[in-house]
């Protein structure tokens, strides 16, 4: 057994195929599925179902797999467990909601840079749910996540930082009662697909405010240049780390009661990199209480 033939199966379970697999590790597809072959005979276990056109992991490969991902953690970390540089240095994955993208993400990290200068972090964009499965499966080290309720089992996190909802509207809307501008102007929508975008949607139906829906929107940037146009007012987060030049808004918070996005950033308990997780968050923090991403306040949290 090499520890190389079980990154290649750590990536054909990551990427689903071999032809993927194979990009990712810098081989052939043939080489993907010979080192494969070769598992299986050395381990007397059949890894893939190859009766469907994509070969698929059987249960005893995804079991494998996931033994395969404590091997490949301890191992990548053997050396500076000897050491006592407790993995500074190389590269940490670090996944991130897109709405921290263009504030709290990459301050943290430079943050985090100005400390360890030799540390690489490989920033994943992605969804809060997609974030946690990433993470629970061992592909990235941390996420920066929406949390709403329990984390798998097998997760640590720690608080953030927490963003009230505000009404965007334009500068021309007319009125400050939020209830009145959001029964009086169409409505754009956060997407469903986040978590913030169903805590919106309930706070809307619990307390029976009916509004126009013209558009559904994924990212805050495409929301606000909508509602700059004068197309409709949303909900957003009120992000703690603001960005450079922020759009000429309106900004007006909800009633009391409404929901509150908790960003939190959540890693397996048994990642052999738990130092180094725990100085990203003491960068996060540090980023919250700048509260804002210049370039003239990027190398101080004080």
């Amino acid at each position: 057994m090499s520890i190389r033939r079980l990154r290649t199966l750590i990536a054909v379970d990551d990427h689903k195929t071999f032809s993927a697999a194979a990009d990712a590790v810098y081989i052939t597809h043939a080489a993907v599925s010979q080192q494969m072959r070769l598992l299986e005979e050395e381990w007397q276990i059949t890894l893939f179902d190859r009766s469907r056109r994509t070969p698929q992991l059987t249960p005893a490969g995804r079991a494998l797999v996931a033994r395969a991902r404590e091997i490949v953690r301890a191992y990548d970390t053997i050396i500076a467990s000897v050491l006592g540089d407790e993995g500074f240095k190389g590269e940490v994955s670090l996944g991130a909601v897109p709405m921290t993208l263009t504030g709290l993400t990459p301050l943290s990290v430079r943050l985090l840079k100005d400390s360890y200068p030799d540390l690489h972090v490989r920033i994943v964009p992605g969804m809060t749910t997609q974030l946690i499965a990433e993470v629970e499966r061992g592909a990235i080290d941390a996420a920066v996540l929406s949390r709403q309720g329990p984390l798998p089992p097998d997760m640590n996190h720690a608080d953030v930082a927490q963003e009230p909802m505000q009404l965007l509207a334009s500068e021309d809307a007319v009125g400050e009662d939020v209830i009145d501008l959001l029964t009086r102007y169409p409505f754009i929508r956060f997407s469903r697909d986040a978590v913030v975008g169903g805590l919106i949607d309930n706070w809307l139906r619990e307390n029976n405010i009916s509004v126009k829906v013209t558009m559904e929107l994924q990212g805050l940037e495409a929301i606000s240049s909508m509602v700059l146009a004068g197309l409709g007012v949303s909900i957003v987060p009120a992000r703690c780390v603001r960005g450079f030049n922020p759009l000429p808004l309106r900004r007006l918070p909800l009633p009391e009661g409404a929901p509150v996005r908790q960003l939190t950033l959540a890693f397996r308990r048994d990642n052999p990199r738990v130092p180094v997780i725990q100085e990203i968050h003491k960068a996060l923090l540090g980023a919250v209480r700048i509260g804002v991403f210049t370039p003239a306040e990027r190398g101080s949290a004080a």
